[in-house]
């Protein structure tokens, strides 16, 4: 009980947005209850390795990395950690634009949606994508990327 089990999605046979990003997501869930040979689960979230992560990093290029914290429409807590990568390198007044952009398009979408259908559009790129076309009205952008959601729970 309460074990936190870390499975691949390629394992689970999910190939999120494309095929190479499966191999480097896992999805981490939390062991609720166990009947027989079966265990009851909670999903907390997902995580991109950081092996994928450091194949951002280039030269000329600017990374920006923000944390947005978010409640969805079911009043489930939710944490998400996202890179953004600039096509060359960006001011500082840019780049603290496109940290109120990331914020304030994740919050808005997150309180929209339910915990199920928020993580599930994280994990498939829906709001990667999203964001990513928001955030090329201001410069130009390599990509976007979610590399870790995480519910909040709270113990007893």
């Amino acid at each position: 009980m309460d074990r936190i089990v870390r499975v691949s999605l390629h394992e689970v046979g999910i190939s999120g947005g494309s095929s190479q990003l499966s191999m480097f997501t896992t999805l981490r869930f939390r062991i609720k209850g166990v009947s027989g040979t079966e265990a009851n689960s909670v999903l907390l979230g997902h995580e991109i390795s950081s092996s994928f992560m450091r194949t951002f990093a280039r030269r000329g290029k600017s990374l920006i990395h923000q944390v947005v914290d978010g409640e969805t429409k079911d009043n489930e807590g939710i944490r998400l950690k996202i890179i953004a990568v600039t096509g060359a390198g960006v001011s500082a007044n840019t780049k603290r634009n496109l940290r109120a952009l990331i914020v304030e398009e994740c919050k808005n979408y997150i309180a929209s949606k339910g915990f199920d259908e928020a993580i599930q559009d994280v994990i498939y790129g829906r709001l990667s994508s999203k964001v990513f076309s928001r955030l090329k009205q201001i410069t130009k952008m390599r990509r976007v990327e979610v590399r870790k959601s995480e519910r909040t729970e709270t113990f007893k």
